[in-house]
């Protein structure tokens, strides 16, 4: 049987046997979470541990987070308790501002290394067969270092995540990826124990009409009726949808506009939540959102192969150990490309570019 033992590495001191435990990873929100607490006896003590220590989570011997311990609640009352809570890489550009600077012409990774060395971050990964940069990038007052990395990831159509070694990455999901295996409800060979099928028609567009313009410069006129329509064919019935984006200043980014609408509303609209024995998938490895398993049930009219965007682990002492799958349509969900131009708005594959951010 594999190692299904949550391990803490802080200071150069392993912490195990956990009363209970919770280890969040989500594609969509920044800063993953972990939750570990520990029931003491009278005479048991845990070495005083200090907030801002960085902290490796193990699942056997295969790392599964790196981050920072946020917080230690001492609990002292019918009995002793230590609960310890803390987030991935992402939580110090969730919490403070980016450096505040403007720049020409810079190119993804000068973007990039601009808003995260600052606040420590020193493993980055540009994974993109193209990278490409902006005429002008403006980080303003206010803005955190996270929506910074977000809106100059999406500009260039890529997205951001830390690996479970720390590794700051912008890339894309990998479709590509071969699935991990199989799960399967009902049957000898079932693995699921839980399984929900949610087929939600609100979100969904069967066409998206996008209005843009563009201002003139000193070399070109500007363009005030930039129109688009992109239509998706797998949507029932006519249901559609006008947005007007004053950032859409030209037809091709009119039309990635639509795509990435109409993708978002079918992500939307089918979700799967599944919970099976233990922390690891089929192959062996611990599950962690971008990869691609095949669902069978027949119950519930399922038999394909889903994405996974969101996984957590649960568990401790004289629990089960439990993974809770958040899966998707696979191939649907695609990064946005989009100018970000303004401060206000709404609101893994290539080449691998490291950046060396000593």
């Amino acid at each position: 049987m594999p190692n299904e033992t949550i391990t803490l590495l802080i200071d150069g001191k392993a912490h195990d046997n956990w009363s209970r435990y919770e280890i969040d990873s989500d594609l969509f929100i920044p800063a993953d979470a972990w939750s570990l607490s520990l029931g003491l006896s009278d005479d048991q003590y845990l070495p005083a541990m200090t907030e801002g220590t960085s902290i490796r989570l193990l699942l056997g011997s295969d790392v599964v987070m790196s981050g920072v311990l946020d917080t230690v609640v001492d609990s002292i009352g019918s009995g002793h308790s230590i609960t310890l809570r803390g987030r991935d890489g992402a939580g110090v550009l969730v919490d403070c501002s980016a450096p505040i600077f403007t720049s020409k012409q810079a190119t993804l990774a000068e973007v990039v290394a601009s808003v995260v060395k600052p606040l420590g971050v020193r493993k980055v990964r540009i994974d993109a067969t193209k990278a490409q940069g902006q005429d002008k990038v403006s980080v303003e007052p206010g803005d955190t270092a996270w929506a910074a990395l977000q809106n100059a990831a999406e500009a260039a159509g890529l997205w951001p995540w830390f690996e479970p070694d720390g590794t700051l990455v912008v890339g894309g999901p990998d479709y590509r990826a071969p699935v991990v295996g199989t799960l399967t409800l009902g049957g000898v060979q079932a693995n699921l124990t839980d399984l929900s099928v949610e087929r939600n028609l609100v979100r969904r567009i069967s066409q998206i009409t996008v209005l843009g313009q563009s201002h003139g410069t000193d070399d070109s006129e500007g363009k005030h009726a930039i129109k688009v329509t992109v239509k998706d064919p797998t949507a029932r019935g006519y249901r559609p949808r006008i947005v007007v984006d004053h950032e859409a200043d030209s037809v091709g980014v009119a039309q990635a506009r639509g795509r990435k609408l109409l993708a978002d509303a079918r992500l939307e609209a089918f979700t799967v939540e599944a919970i099976t024995p233990g922390h690891r998938a089929p192959n062996g490895k611990p599950w962690a959102p971008g990869m691609r398993v095949h669902v069978v049930s027949a119950r519930n009219r399922l038999d394909q192969v889903l994405f996974c965007t969101a996984r957590k682990f649960t568990g401790g002492a004289g629990q089960p150990s439990l993974t809770r799958l958040t899966l998707k349509e696979d191939g649907v969900w695609i990064p946005d490309a989009h100018p970000h131009k303004r401060k206000h708005r709404r609101g893994k594959n290539g080449t691998g570019e490291i950046l060396d951010l000593e």
